[in-house]
């Protein structure tokens, strides 16, 4: 990292990503097989996603409304006649030999994303947004004896999300690809698992002097698994593109994969240019046709977005800008926030509680918010029973743990197990003038100077009334009792 912000002083990145996201559609992109990750290898195929011959490809009109789904919430501008190309290169796991993919007539085109970071604001600037086909995926054995291909994968659909190369740094990227996730997932068209495949990256990157506006030689960076992959295999390639060229070298144009466990590139194979694919208008499609109904269906599909619904929470709800990126990170989560407010929770006490106990307890626990047993409405319950003096914070954190169990209100859970907040100031009176007695050393300790006691009288009491007593109401009358 010294290495990078060393050289970040001398030298500017261009880097520009290339994000395939696996559409969740029920049926694979060009035939009916199950677009299903974890079946039996080679079990969910057909003549069509085999390339047998004489099978013939009819594009999913599902697929095509996510694509389309996606260019109206990105801005992009949409086209009403586009076409499936074949992109012809030789491959295991590709069994026609080509992929059908769009090359010069995308069907979506432009667009942005807007990403946010320690306050700032930036625009991402996208080329293009196209529909294609995945490949199958190739099995290494461990031992080096062969490797295997399952098939199933073949022919699930994809949107490759092409942006301009406009991103400055690493963590840039990193920031980006965290939003394009966030709105993938707020689309509902692709549920971005990377362990499954479901999300993968690839990054072009360049380096060229500060200053200077012709763009260096640019690398391909492939086999980046995480986010954090991504961030560091662009870090490591910089660090070396600019080495190469302090060193009176030349950067080549070539492809690396990142290998994660060295944590370094390694090159893959010389880099290929568009005409290399020898890219031609597929035969056995018809070309797609856009109409002004599939556009307002699309815009109607289209909810508020990530950007959108931040500025709203912290305009409406009066939130810090740090808590309402939190709790709109996840659709589910700035649901169940919103429904709790709905519900009769205070914004403020809602986002602090969530924010803390019910993010910890899910955390804790290995759940999500969808998981979350205890609903908006009982949580809800729970934070006017704190709000009104019914229970202390510290209880509050119990009767939610008990209410994971059961579908109980926290009212009566509190009734049931007696859980009553202590603020009748004669009850709390009395005990503590019996734990003042109890401890005459700390007593005159105190009332010596040694202020710091005061913490160990609440405690004191707070253990006899088990933790129920009302610490503002607590704190007057101890604050009284020790004058004397």
């Amino acid at each position: 990292m010294s290495d990078l912000t060393s050289i970040l002083d001398r030298w500017e990145p261009v880097i520009g990503l290339e994000v395939h996201a696996q559409l969740s559609t029920k049926s694979k992109m060009f035939c009916g097989c199950q677009n299903k990750y974890g079946s039996k290898p080679n079990s969910n195929t057909c003549p069509t996603c085999l390339g047998l011959p004489g099978a013939l490809p009819v594009a999913n009109a599902e697929a095509v409304k996510y694509a389309l789904r996606l260019g109206i919430a990105l801005g992009s501008k949409i086209t009403k006649f586009s076409r499936f190309s074949r992109k012809n290169y030789f491959y295991p796991d590709l069994t026609k030999g080509y992929q059908i993919s769009q090359y010069d007539e995308p069907i979506c085109q432009g667009g942005e994303v807007i990403i946010r970071w320690e306050g700032l604001v930036k625009n991402i600037e996208l080329t293009r947004i196209h529909l294609e086909e995945d490949a199958g995926k190739s099995i290494h054995a461990q031992t080096g004896n062969g490797t295997q291909v399952d098939f199933n994968r073949c022919g699930v659909p994809l949107v490759e999300i092409v942006t301009e190369p406009v991103i400055t740094s690493p963590f840039e990227a990193r920031v980006y690809l965290d939003r394009l996730k966030q709105i993938l997932e707020y689309l509902d068209i692709c549920d971005c698992n990377m362990e499954e495949g479901k999300l993968r990256c690839d990054a072009n990157v360049s380096i060229r002097p500060k200053g200077e506006r012709q763009l260096g030689t640019k690398t391909e960076m492939k086999n980046m698994n995480s986010f954090r992959g991504v961030e560091r295999g662009l870090s490591s390639e910089i660090v070396r593109q600019a080495k190469v060229l302090e060193n009176g070298g030349q950067v080549e144009q070539v492809t690396l994969l990142w290998n994660e466990t060295d944590q370094r590139a390694e090159v893959m194979r010389t880099k290929e240019d568009a005409h290399d694919y020898r890219y031609f208008p597929d035969p056995d499609l018809v070309p797609l046709l856009v109409n002004d109904g599939d556009l307002i269906e699309a815009k109607t599909s289209v909810s508020e977005l990530p950007y959108e619904k931040e500025e709203r929470f912290i305009k409406d709800y009066k939130l810090r800008l740090e808590d309402a990126l939190i709790l709109t990170s996840d659709n589910k989560l700035s649901n169940y926030y919103e429904r709790s407010v709905k519900a009769g929770a205070s914004p403020d006490h809602a986002a602090k509680w969530i924010l803390g106990e019910v993010l910890g307890i899910i955390n804790e626990e290995g759940m999500t918010i969808d998981t979350f047993r205890v609903k908006p409405d009982r949580f809800a319950g729970l934070l006017t029973s704190i709000k009104m003096g019914k229970i202390n914070n510290a209880t509050g954190k119990e009767v939610l743990r008990k209410m994971l169990s059961n579908t109980l209100t926290a009212d009566e859970i509190i009734q049931n197990d007696g859980l009553a907040q202590v603020s009748d100031k004669s009850s709390l009176s009395k005990i503590i003038s019996k734990v003042l007695d109890e401890n005459p050393d700390q007593l005159d300790r105190y009332r010596s100077g040694k202020k710091a006691l005061f913490g160990f009288f609440m405690g004191e009491v707070m253990k006899v009334t088990r933790g129920k007593s009302d610490p503002k109401v607590l704190k007057d009358l101890l604050v009284l009792a020790l004058k004397d």
